[in-house]
């Protein structure tokens, strides 16, 4: 994880001009959202028209291409705000969880039907079009997608949109992990992948990202993000324990104890756990990157 864009402070005599984050302001030239008007320059402002994820999980790319850098992922259940739907059926979107800005396909977009009543708290659950694990699956659906539903019977939860899935690996929406490095835990050995944020793959702020939604701590998307905005910040580097996410140059990764480290990462390519102190001299050979932020997080739950 690097950093993706940059944010610009740019002095014009005696006033200074911010130029708003894009990865988190939807803002372009010819188009922004209705609320920064007054705040950025556009030749046209609209509202966004709020819509709701159907595919399991969906690619937040930063062009309208297949072939564009993925950089995240919206999830299964997860409102998103369209600003422009394009006759190549890409749409111009913000995420709403974290805020995220970026182009997906139309086709993994409907209307916000029913609220959400469940939350799936497994790294993937699969969708059956009967309640027979026998069934051939429909679909499936990564940890933190949200769902509408009722309980079936003892074994299955049957979906608003059709379909059922195991009723235990499903939390009521209201209902937090107690533990989020837990959750981490569960994502031992899923490939690392650029901008990916499901059980298929992950990268390192991702991966962090959705561990702690499950715990019901709001996380933003990249590591630059997270190093300055969550929890508290800690001086002492020498005194971690389990739960505290270490930072250093595009690169994060959370504590499993004193002494390990669990991240995603390119050099294992998947999630890892490995000794700090090997982490930390092989990112600073390979990199040059100390360690550069400890931040502990101050759990909601």
């Amino acid at each position: 994880d690097v950093y993706k864009r940059q944010v610009f402070a740019i002095r014009f005599s005696e006033h200074l001009v911010m130029v708003l984050d894009p990865r988190r302001n939807a803002h372009r030239p010819e188009l922004a959202d209705a609320r920064l008007e007054g705040r950025v320059e556009a030749a046209r402002f609209v509202a966004g028209k709020m819509q709701r994820v159907i595919a399991p999980s969906t690619a937040l790319r930063r062009a309208p291409a297949d072939t564009a850098p993925l950089d995240t992922e919206a999830l299964h259940g997860e409102h998103v705000a369209v600003f422009e739907r394009r006759e190549d059926g890409w749409c111009w979107v913000q995420l709403q969880r974290d805020r995220y800005v970026g182009y997906l396909r139309g086709s993994d977009l409907a209307d916000p039907g029913a609220p959400a009543t469940h939350r799936v708290i497994v790294p993937r659950s699969f969708v059956y079009p009967l309640a027979n694990i026998k069934a051939p699956p429909l679909s499936w659906l990564p940890l933190g997608a949200e769902i509408a539903g009722r309980i079936h019977d003892d074994r299955f939860l049957a979906l608003d949109d059709g379909g059922f899935i195991i009723a235990r690996h499903a939390s009521n929406i209201s209902t937090w992990s107690p533990d989020f490095v837990a959750v981490a835990e569960s994502f031992l050995a899923v490939p690392y992948l650029w901008g990916g944020k499901t059980g298929l793959g992950l990268d390192c702020s991702g991966f962090v990202q959705i561990a702690l939604s499950a715990a019901g701590v709001a996380a933003p998307r990249d590591s630059d993000m997270q190093a300055a905005e969550l929890g508290q910040r800690m001086n002492d580097f020498s005194a971690l324990r389990r739960g505290d996410l270490v930072f250093w140059a595009g690169h994060v990764g959370v504590m499993r104890d004193a002494a390990t480290l669990l991240h995603a990462n390119g050099h294992h390519m998947q999630v890892a756990s490995e000794k700090l102190a090997d982490a930390v001299a092989r990112i600073e050979l390979r990199a040059s990157s100390p360690i550069t932020a400890v931040r502990r997080v101050l759990s909601t739950t």
